[in-house]
């Protein structure tokens, strides 16, 4: 089924960048599908906003709107009226006077979960090793290596802001439950998923599953972009 023109915009959490999709790009270009990585500065909830608004201003006709963990926040604060879907990835779903914490710290961390608190700047990094052990644990060493080398920090800012009213409430929106995610726990994200009314997609896979397990995170974002299409 054609997608037309629809492109996809995709925003990465906290502790990442822009090339943690890279793999997803490329099986979305394999399939005619416009995608676009955008740059979140990390440094508060309303200037990543701001930030994926900018991305938003450049891209033509119907978009589907994807985030991973943190950005599931992001992507709820935009206004653009392009966005026809969303799709969260392992990712967080606050509702309307909540913040990313409450929903981060719903549930009791998982064992393997790492201890976070911000520096004496106010940014929270993620430790080395928790790469390996929480963040995308099936990851191979070479995509661990990169991962720990490119992360970026953020701000103690951005999980501390409520939300406005999300933009999930007025789109459809997809949601990739990741099951061994030891980040995020999963009963959290189903939770939020059930909640949003989004169509839930659960897999046995990691917190990072755009690096680990890219093809289940394209179908989903392929699915919702041929909806969209037909509608």
């Amino acid at each position: 089924m054609s997608v037309n023109n629809v492109s996809v915009v995709l925003a990465h959490g906290a502790w990442a960048d822009g090339s943690s999709w890279r793999k997803v790009i490329d099986m979305l270009r394999a399939q005619h599908i416009d995608a676009v990585a955008a740059p979140l500065p990390l440094t508060s909830l309303s200037e990543d906003v701001a930030a994926l608004e900018r991305t938003l201003e450049r891209i033509d006709g119907p978009v589907v709107l994807v985030g991973h963990a943190y950005a599931g926040a992001v992507i709820a604060g935009v206004l653009n009226e392009r966005v026809a879907a969303l799709v969260y990835v392992a990712a967080l779903a606050p509702d309307e006077g909540e913040t990313v914490a409450d929903m981060f710290y719903r549930a009791e961390p998982h064992p393997q979960a790492p201890r976070l608190a911000p520096d004496r700047h106010g940014l929270i990094w993620l430790p080395h090793e928790a790469f390996a052990t929480a963040f995308a644990q099936y990851a191979s060493p070479p995509e661990l290596s990169v991962l720990a080398a490119v992360q970026r920090p953020i701000a103690a800012a951005c999980i501390g802001q409520a939300l406005e009213r999300p933009l999930w409430r007025d789109r459809p929106s997809w949601f990739l439950v990741a099951g061994q995610d030891r980040m995020i726990h999963p009963e959290t994200q189903s939770f939020m998923a059930r909640r949003m009314g989004a169509r839930i997609h659960a897999h046995p896979v990691d917190h990072t599953p755009m690096v680990s397990a890219p093809g289940v995170v394209t179908d989903l974002i392929v699915e919702a972009a041929r909806t969209i299409s037909a509608s």
